[in-house]
């Protein structure tokens, strides 16, 4: 349940359109609810500012309908990721106004609309056209979570001159995030050209040598970049939650 939720409940109750009990009946589920399947943690839009968010591998269809329902009614915004097309057109028929997000292998249901919250603008860089399923999930994750996105694709070291070229985007954002595969060398760049936070993200994409993104992760954390920070591999959404945290206004 999310802050604006709880005060109109309040606010209800204090100009008498709302008894005490149906107030109660409404909040009875915080700060947690059993489901069987998962233990839903309803304060956590209170205490960190965004509604849990779904890792939808390995879930099954049930286990997802039940978690999803439950977060809907207590009027959540949800945000479902790693699902794969099959399971999110499944879901769909349980939840008609759920979209479903091809590239991010992501879901999503906005009962409302998404609120502001940014600062400034989070620029999502990716390489190659093979990490763009990680900068989908990172670009989705941000704007749900309140910030205005720009993403720039397809920009690697391989042809550096395209990065360049758009030197604009750099300028302009607050917080950058970078992912890359292969050796994981564009995070470095990128970092050295700004002054702003960048979050580098290794993905799987990669020859042999490449160990399924430990190179590309090893690479990054050793970047001579300062101000070059890291997340695991493929986690688009971790560096996406991370980019929002440092971009939110605060109170």
């Amino acid at each position: 349940m999310e802050n604006a939720n709880i005060e109109k409940i309040l606010k209800a109750v204090s100009e008498g359109q709302l008894g005490v009990a149906q107030a109660l009946e409404s909040l009875k589920h915080l700060p947690f609810e059993d489901l069987g399947c998962a233990t839903l943690d309803h304060h956590r839009a209170l205490r960190q500012g965004f509604p849990e968010v779904i890792f939808g591998q390995g879930k099954s269809i049930s286990q997802m309908q039940t978690i999803i329902g439950a977060l809907l009614q207590q009027g959540s915004n949800v945000l479902a990721t790693r699902v794969n097309a099959a399971k999110g057109m499944k879901l769909k028929e349980f939840f008609p106004e759920a979209v479903y997000h091809t590239e991010a292998r992501a879901l999503t249901v906005e009962l409302h609309p998404v609120k502001m919250r940014g600062r400034g603008k989070i620029l999502v860089i990716c390489a190659g056209t093979s990490d763009i399923a990680v900068a989908a999930e990172a670009v989705l994750t941000a704007r749900l979570m309140g910030n205005e996105v720009e993403q720039l694709y397809d920009v690697g070291v391989a042809g550096l001159h395209r990065l360049l070229a758009r030197r604009n985007l750099l300028t302009q954002a607050s917080v950058i995030i970078v992912v890359a595969g292969m050796e994981g060398a564009l995070p470095s760049v990128v970092g050295g050209l700004v002054d702003k936070p960048v979050i580098a993200v290794p993905t799987s994409v990669g020859y042999g040598a490449a160990f399924g993104g430990v190179a590309a992760l090893l690479g990054m954390l050793n970047s001579c970049a300062a101000g070059v920070t890291v997340v695991n591999i493929d986690n688009g959404f971790g560096a996406a939650y991370a980019a929002s945290l440092i971009n939110r206004v605060t109170a």
